[in-house]
């Protein structure tokens, strides 16, 4: 079931999820309210150059989609949580385009950005967030339906070819390739969070439970942890132009 959990900085965490045979308990780093305390000296100064500082506003946006995920109880409602998770991390890394009047295409947008939060991470917060979960990494790897090239033509064969990609994978965390991690991480919860949205999956379906539990657990780790770097050592990057402002 999903829990809010008071102090020590975790209000949400999903508890004795079946993953894999066994409980698997997932433990946010910081809150809410905890991001939003650091992030509150860089808030103010920014504000003084701009009222509505476009890099304020992005992290506003994130952290109201997260809240929201902190207020869940429902495990019914995972479809959402995913969702929401995914709508946070948009926030960050939407880019406009000036040129054509046009948001940029999502998938440039969120690999350009999973490479510059690798290279502002100045404390290794994301190396040691992949490194702490690399099982929970490993079964996303494993898992054939999380493939665009298995769905390109689903046979066994892909299938199989597919989980070789653990094998790939061992070799990235040791030779601590964690740009290729990420990216192909990101893929595939890109590719769950694409068939909820499209219109591919069944709403509550019990055909992805497993999948979205898993995603959800990866993304809120890792979205916390990129919301940590981008306080701490982001508030003076230049973040592009952000999609759809609000107007006054």
């Amino acid at each position: 079931m999903l829990r809010s959990c008071d102090g020590a900085g975790v209000l949400f965490r999903f508890a004795e999820w079946r993953a894999s045979g066994g409980p698997f308990v997932a433990e946010a780093s910081l809150t809410v309210r905890e991001l939003r305390r650091l992030w509150k000296p860089q808030k103010e100064r920014l504000n003084t150059e701009h009222p509505l500082h476009p890099t304020n506003i992005r992290f506003h946006r994130a952290c109201s989609w997260l809240q929201r995920v902190e207020e869940i109880r429902d495990e019914k409602v995972l479809d959402h949580v995913l969702l929401s998770l995914w709508t946070a991390f948009n926030a960050l890394y939407g880019q406009w385009d000036g040129e054509r009047l046009e948001p940029v295409s999502d998938v440039e947008c969120w690999q350009h950005f999973l490479d510059r939060m690798l290279e502002l991470d100045q404390g290794d917060l994301i190396q040691s967030q992949l490194e702490e979960n690399k099982k929970l990494v490993m079964t996303l790897f494993d898992d054939e339906y999380l493939s665009r090239f298995f769905w390109q033509a689903p046979t066994d064969r892909r299938a199989k070819r597919v989980r070789r990609t653990r094998f790939d994978a061992q070799g990235w965390y040791v030779e601590e390739n964690w740009t290729m991690v990420l990216q192909r991480l990101f893929e595939r919860i890109y590719l769950l969070r694409c068939q909820l949205v499209h219109g591919a999956s069944t709403y509550n379906s019990s055909y992805n439970r497993i999948a979205i539990r898993r995603c959800s657990q990866m993304m809120e780790h890792l979205l916390r942890t990129f919301l940590r770097v981008w306080a701490q050592w982001g508030a003076d990057e230049d973040w592009g132009i952000m999609c759809y402002p609000p107007m006054r």
